[in-house]
């Protein structure tokens, strides 16, 4: 009879963690998905457009001198040893770029218009939007063994 009541209080208190990630999860997803489909998160731009105004050249070279292949990787690919998170090519909008860089999340130091300015941003969006998207899994033969 004890082994009964104890497996019930089990069950019904992992029943409320689950609702209590449930409860916290839906609205963090709800937010993601209005986000996404918002038209200034950029999600409906295409990855091979361009920034209006930017150099590529120019972008690849302030990319490099500034420092974000650092962490970023070359081309933007990103990389787990650093924690940058693959940039290339954006998704975002040219303006959410922008602001990103200018007020960044996690590890990322801030870089204001002093240290790198609109149009060497917009150089570098510029950079970042020329490098092709990776193919998609389903076309590497490799993978559909």
């Amino acid at each position: 009879m004890e082994n009964s009541l104890k497996n019930r209080a089990f069950i019904l208190s992992s029943a409320r963690n689950k609702f209590g990630v449930l409860r916290f999860l839906f609205p963090v997803a709800v937010a993601a998905v209005l986000f996404l489909m918002s038209p200034a998160s950029g999600a409906q731009q295409s990855p091979t457009g361009t920034a209006p105004g930017g150099n590529v050249q120019n972008g690849k070279k302030n990319f490099t001198s500034n420092g974000c292949y650092e962490c970023h990787g070359l081309q933007g690919q990103g990389a787990t040893q650093t924690g940058g998170a693959r940039i290339g090519p954006p998704m975002l909008s040219l303006e959410s770029f922008m602001s990103y860089v200018r007020h960044p999340a996690n590890q990322m130091p801030p870089y204001t218009s002093k240290a790198i300015s609109d149009q060497d941003l917009t150089d570098i969006y510029a950079y970042l939007k020329s490098i092709p998207l990776p193919p998609k899994g389903k076309d590497i033969p490799l993978l559909n063994k």
